[in-house]
């Protein structure tokens, strides 16, 4: 019998994500942040057998979801309710939960996001994504430690604890702080191959989208990352009184160049994805809702039904009859690297025969898929706009075997989930 039904202030800390709380269920997910976390894991692994399974069942396998035995009670377990939910409701339970970033200036903060400001769902896993997008970009050791110290610190905080957790940037420099003291010493912590996990369900989850690779060495990796750079190492430390544990980062300036702002993908039809959240068909139509804002995570257009298999009904059409998702004028969504006028022409002309032709044979889809890659990393919706299909037909039933068979390969292959994720051409 779960004793611990509403508060997580009294519950045992080495079971703090993995109680049951009988009394909250789906209802009480953000559907979105869901659906986008199976996205993610079924682009990172789509042969994966938990991809065709049932939300309640999938979330079961990662840990988000309880059964307390021989009882037939169920619920969200505690690190589900932190990954899945939203800010008021986790707070019914954990009163003390706060997540922060924010971004310094002489004259105050340019940029501040907390779990509490009502316009975005305020979970762990909505936070890990969208800071996501004010880390350095690219590829190299150190922008891999940077996503590791997100994710360490998401996984180890104690978000019973005080002070909330939080990430300051301030010109090259990044503070990660968070409630809770370092199960080990801090020796251990730097020479790594000790696991000791605050919260081993979150830490599972985050494995299963590629992070956490190894358990236990993640200081140690972002120590080595550091070692081969001209800047100051890491500065690890505990506030004992305070029970917090901080890093503090310097970041080459070479890493925090921001990539120019892009032209616009549009579509010579002036049709793109849905991403106006006033359309008929859009994800998540509540005031509250993270589809309305310009960094919206739901980037993928998919829906949140109960498979991964969603507007994928007749043929694969993107847009038959009246539920269409082109039924409506569409923006598309702006890319990171600029486009001719030249390329995009080639594109539309490659993709021609399946705007014509909703069906194709698979090998013909295919092969159309990778030609368009090799003019230019795409990303899921710039296909879906070029094709006429939608986002989830794609993914499900070409770009995975794709991906499979090496013919495309992931832009952000560590990072499933990355803001700017893309298909491209193998080199």
């Amino acid at each position: 019998m779960n004793k611990y039904a509403n508060n997580v202030v009294e519950y045992p800390s080495f079971l703090q994500d993995s109680i049951i709380l009988e009394h909250y269920g789906l209802n009480e997910l953000h559907l979105p942040a869901v659906q986008h976390y199976r996205d993610c894991f079924a682009t990172l692994q789509p042969s994966h057998p938990w991809n065709s399974l049932e939300m309640k069942e999938f979330l079961y396998k990662i840990g988000a979801w309880g059964k307390i035995r021989d009882t037939n009670k169920e619920g969200l377990t505690v690190a589900g309710l932190l990954m899945f939910s939203e800010e008021r409701i986790i707070m019914e339970v954990i009163p003390r939960y706060f997540l922060e970033y924010r971004e310094n200036k002489k004259k105050g903060w340019s940029t501040r996001l907390t779990s509490q400001d009502g316009t975005w769902s305020g979970n762990i896993y909505d936070f890990y994504c969208k800071v996501q997008e004010f880390l350095p970009i690219g590829k190299g050791r150190i922008v891999s430690a940077m996503q590791e110290m997100l994710v360490n610190m998401l996984v180890h905080s104690d978000y019973k604890g005080d002070g909330g957790v939080l990430v300051d940037k301030e010109k090259n420099i990044f503070h990660f702080a968070n409630p809770g003291l370092l199960p080990v010493s801090m020796e251990q912590v730097q020479e790594g191959g000790i696991s000791s996990l605050q919260n081993p369900n979150i830490f599972k989850m985050f494995r299963l989208l590629g992070q956490c690779k190894r358990a236990g060495y993640g200081v140690k990796s972002i120590y080595d990352a550091w070692s081969k750079e001209d800047v100051d190492a890491p500065i690890l430390s505990q506030d004992n009184e305070l029970a917090r544990t901080r890093m503090i980062v310097h970041v080459p300036d070479s890493l925090l160049e921001r990539q120019k702002k892009p032209l616009s993908f549009i579509n010579k039809k002036n049709n793109s994805v849905n991403n106006d959240e006033k359309t008929n068909n859009s994800i998540n139509k509540n005031p509250d809702s993270i589809s309305k804002m310009d960094n919206s995570l739901i980037n993928v257009g998919s829906s949140f039904n109960k498979g991964v298999k969603s507007y994928n009904m007749v043929d694969n059409s993107y847009n038959k009859e009246g539920s269409s998702i082109n039924k409506e004028e569409r923006e598309v969504v702006s890319e990171s690297i600029f486009m001719t006028e030249d390329v995009e022409t080639e594109l539309w002309n490659i993709a021609e025969l399946a705007r014509k032709k909703k069906r194709l044979s698979p090998a013909v889809m295919e092969e159309i898929i990778v030609q368009l890659c090799k003019k230019k990393s795409l990303r899921l919706k710039e296909l879906a706009d070029l094709l006429e299909r939608t986002p989830d037909g794609l993914r499900n039933n070409y770009l995975g075997k794709i991906l499979a068979k090496g013919l495309l390969q992931l832009k952000y292959p560590d990072q499933p989930n990355h803001p700017k994720q893309a298909y491209m051409s193998v080199e």
